[in-house]
């Protein structure tokens, strides 16, 4: 009968125990140490990872198509990029863009040189967010948001 009446108190006190570790914060940057992160949560993402560099590529795309400008755009840098684990996966990415010298209709858009000439030279900071699938091969741009840089 003791057993029975110790085993609630065990359960508390191996949740009291996960609930510190999941909030447990690191003193040296005073942010949640890795091992803590929540199931579900945003983490900052490698660029060279292939999931965001298939969503930068696909998120650009979008940009180019929606975009009137002559001129194709490419990114000049990643500043930021996220993912979070979802029924498939959100990826966040703050990039900034410029204009290149290649008009959209023009091949090899990947290695067009930027504009160096003021009055044609154009820079933009966007955030993006892309939601994949990938077992479906569903790619969509949920949010864009751009500003001049």
């Amino acid at each position: 009968m003791a057993g029975r009446r110790r085993t609630p108190l065990l359960l508390l006190a191996a949740l009291a125990l996960t609930l510190a570790l999941a909030l447990a914060v690191s003193p040296e940057t005073n942010r949640r140490t890795p091992k803590s992160t929540l199931v579900g949560g945003v983490l900052d993402a490698d660029v060279n990872e292939e999931g965001v560099q298939q969503a930068l590529n696909f998120a650009l795309s979008e940009y180019n198509k929606a975009s009137n400008d002559a001129y194709h755009s490419r990114a000049m840098r990643v500043v930021r990029a996220r993912k979070q684990v979802v029924t498939g996966m959100n990826y966040y990415l703050e990039v900034e863009i410029g204009r290149t010298r290649c008009t959209k209709s023009q091949p090899n858009l990947d290695s067009c040189p930027f504009h160096d000439q003021p009055h044609l030279m154009r820079k933009t900071l966007c955030s993006f967010r892309i939601y994949t699938v990938p077992w479906l091969g569903k790619t969509s741009l949920v949010k864009s948001s751009c500003q001049d840089a």
